[in-house]
């Protein structure tokens, strides 16, 4: 899962975010509110965590913006403040929860899973496209000749293309669902992961083939 992660202590931020990554988590880290806006409008996070005293914007103001453009991403918010009045503000809001500093790191994780756990039981548990189905549970890929168990990466990329076969899905999307905005990686890495999928559906004799677009994206299509 893909977090988002606002906190202007920078120490803290480092130190959460070592905590997070060791427990597969790919975390995004900014220091201020409008950083945080920013990542939020252009990446796809599965959840935010969002200290509430952050200069540029604090994380009420993060959060009202937040959902006053429709974006439903799970908040966490982050605060010293114990006060009832500040956690019935920041649930009224839009938050998800609400942990006070200084906190817990396993109770920290506890209520990431818990935000985050409607995002992780989906009704669908098997995607299906043509005669190829794709486990979601077991990152099990399925064919008429056999199975192929996914990495984590490739099922991502599988993942995202069989949600919606037919749609184009382009390079810089992949990019910040699976690797993150601020990633240094390059942007061939993409091709090189199609390259694998594309290998693996070959030896489980699939129906569908992964197409490019070229300057657009990828897409699936079942062969004639």
């Amino acid at each position: 899962m893909r977090l988002l992660y606002a906190e202007d202590e920078k120490s803290l931020a480092r130190a959460v975010s070592a905590i997070l990554v060791r427990n597969n988590y790919s975390v995004d880290v900014v220091h201020d509110g409008q950083s945080a806006l920013d990542y939020l409008e252009t990446g796809n996070y599965d959840g935010a965590i969002l200290d509430v005293m952050m200069p540029k914007a604090d994380g009420f103001e993060v959060l009202r913006r937040m959902r006053a453009r429709g974006d439903s991403t799970p908040v966490l918010l982050l605060t010293a403040r114990s006060e009832i009045d500040d956690r019935v503000a920041g649930l009224d809001s839009g938050a998800n929860d609400y942990l006070t500093k200084p906190f817990d790191m396993k109770e920290l994780l506890a209520r990431i899973r818990a935000m985050t756990r409607v995002l992780s039981v989906q009704p669908d548990k098997t995607l299906s496209f043509g005669a190829v189905t794709l486990d979601c549970a077991s990152y099990d890929l399925r064919g008429p000749g056999g199975s192929t168990k996914l990495a984590g990466k490739e099922f991502q990329m599988m993942e995202m293309l069989m949600r919606d076969p037919r749609k184009l899905v382009s390079t810089e999307a992949f990019m910040d669902r699976i690797w993150g905005y601020d990633s240094e990686a390059e942007l061939n890495i993409v091709w090189v992961y199609i390259s694998t999928l594309r290998k693996k559906l070959k030896g489980i004799e699939a129906d569908i083939e992964i197409k490019a677009q070229r300057g657009v994206g990828y897409y699936l299509e079942v062969l004639s």
